[in-house]
């Protein structure tokens, strides 16, 4: 599978993922504090283990960060 993720192409052995799924691939480590966008539409985090990806999403990852 194909993905845009955050404007860059990423290829996938796996035919179908979840939001949590492709989260665990990609982000292991931090997954608080995140927003995910598909398609210019955020997802839910309750939503996460259910939504399925398409291959041709356009998929948008965003950490909060503090500043001041």
């Amino acid at each position: 599978m194909e993905l845009k993720i955050n404007n860059q192409i990423k290829q996938f052995a796996l035919d179908s993922l979840t939001v949590q799924a492709l989260l665990d691939l990609e982000i292991p480590e931090k997954q608080n504090g995140i927003a995910l966008a598909i398609n210019n539409t955020v997802i839910p985090k309750s939503d996460w283990n259910f939504h399925l990806i398409q291959e041709t999403d356009d998929i948008l990852i965003i950490s909060a960060t503090q500043g001041g």
